[in-house]
């Protein structure tokens, strides 16, 4: 046992389930990364694309069956009449609330708003968007009690 003596041992077990706050924080943060990326292609001039997984049932066989298949990622930025690039960060189609009354983050270029969304992704991985992922996830299953 001699070679475990260097480790630090914990009595600590692998939680069963994800809390919710923390798939709302990864949903987003995931959401996120696909701007930036899709702000960096564009400065670059490459394409971006993400693939997702379609099902369909072959009708030869009757089998389901998987395809990769390029996922649609639109820009959450545009611009203003000033001819500045704003950003609005969403959850689903909601339309977050950064601060009373903001909606989106200003800023002058291409290169700037990489470096904004980046700094969102950090406030969305510690937790400073609760708040707002609370509210707008009520609102998104409102939306589906009819």
């Amino acid at each position: 046992m001699s070679t475990l003596e260097g480790l630090k041992l914990v009595a600590v077990k692998k939680p069963t389930h994800i809390p919710t706050v923390m798939i709302r924080r990864n949903k987003l943060a995931s959401k996120v990364w696909e701007q930036i990326q899709l702000a960096k292609s564009q400065i670059e001039g490459t394409e971006f694309v993400v693939k997702k997984y379609r099902s369909y049932t072959d009708k030869d066989t009757g089998l389901r069956k998987q395809i990769e298949m390029p996922k649609r990622v639109r820009e959450w930025w545009f611009r203003n009449e000033q001819g500045k690039v704003c950003v609005a960060i969403k959850y689903g189609t909601r339309v977050l609330e950064l601060a009373k009354g903001k909606h989106s983050i200003e800023v002058a270029n291409a290169s700037e708003l990489v470096k904004a969304l980046e700094l969102v992704k950090q406030a969305v991985e510690c937790g400073e968007l609760d708040a707002q992922l609370e509210q707008a996830s009520v609102g998104v299953r409102a939306s589906f009690k009819k």
